[in-house]
C-alpha cells in the first residue's frame, strides 16, 4: 500500500486535521512521510505526529520533547548528523540527516488527545507493512511503546500474546527481523521516570551491538 499525504483512509483523522489546518495555517496537518532512506537497517516505529511535533514540521518526533530526546541518542550512537531536530527558525533542520536509520509510525496522522482508534491502527497498518517489507533481512525494529509494537505484529501476521512488550526486550520474528521494545520517549514517561535517558540509552547500545555484529557476519 503506498503511502500518501493526501490519504484519507480514516474519516475522523481527516476531518481532524482540516480543523487543524484551519486553526493552524503555518502547520503541516497533513499525514506525515517517513524521515531516513528506505532500506535501512535500522527502523523506528513511533505511535503518531504529534500536535506542535511532526503535525507542525512534517518530519517524525521533530519539534516535541520526545524529538529531543531520539535525535540526541541517534546522534549519539550515529545514526544522525545532528542532535538537533530543529533550525534556528524551529523549523525541521533540513541538514539533518540520518545513517542506515528511517523513521516512521504506526499512525501517520494525528489522533485527537495523541490517541488514535484500533480501527485508525488497522487502518494505517498496510502503510507500516509496506515500510517493513522494503527492510533488508536482520534489519533492527525498535518499536516505542505497545501499540508500535502490536502494529509491527500485525503488520507481520504474528500474535501478540506470542511477543510481550517490555522495555528492553528483544524478539527475533520469523521473517528474520530483530524486533526491540523501548518505552516510548514522551515527555509524560520521563517525568513520571519511567524511562530515563540511560535506560534509552542502553535499548540503542543493544541495537548497535547487534548491527555491528550482523555486519561482521555479512563480511565474513
Amino acid at each position: 500500500m503506498t503511502f500518501s499525504v493526501d490519504c484519507r483512509r480514516c474519516p475522523r483523522l481527516s476531518e481532524f486535521l482540516d480543523q487543524v489546518r484551519s486553526d493552524h495555517p503555518d502547520y503541516h496537518a497533513l499525514p506525515v512521510s517517513s524521515f531516513g532512506d528506505a532500506g535501512s537497517q535500522f527502523l523506528i516505529v513511533g505511535l503518531a505526529p504529534g500536535m506542535h511535533g511532526a503535525n507542525r514540521t512534517g518530519r517524525p518526533f521533530s519539534g516535541d520533547y520526545a524529538g529531543k530526546l531520539l535525535y540526541s541518542t541517534l546522534h549519539k550512537f550515529g545514526f544522525a548528523s545532528s542532535a538537533e531536530p530543529l533550525d534556528a527558525m524551529e523549523n525541521a533542520n533540513a541538514e539533518l540527516h540520518l545513517n542506515n536509520c528511517r523513521i516512521t509510525n504506526a499512525v501517520r496522522c494525528l489522533p485527537p488527545q495523541n490517541k488514535p482508534e484500533p480501527a485508525e491502527v488497522k487502518q494505517c497498518n498496510g502503510y507500516l507493512a509496506d515500510e517493513l517489507a522494503g527492510l533488508p533481512h536482520g534489519a533492527a525494529v525498535l518499536v516505542l511503546g505497545t501499540v508500535a509494537h502490536q502494529a509491527v505484529l500485525r503488520a507481520q501476521n504474528l500474535r501478540a500474546k506470542d511477543y510481550p512488550f517490555a522495555h528492553g526486550a528483544a524478539h527475533l520474528l520469523p521473517g528474520g527481523l530483530m524486533l526491540y521494545d523501548s518505552y516510548h520517549c514522551s515527555r509524560y514517561n520521563t517525568q513520571t521516570k519511567r524511562l530515563n535517558e540511560a535506560m534509552f540509552h542502553a535499548v540503542f547500545s543493544a541495537i548497535t551491538g547487534y548491527l555491528h555484529s550482523l555486519e561482521s557476519n555479512l563480511r565474513s
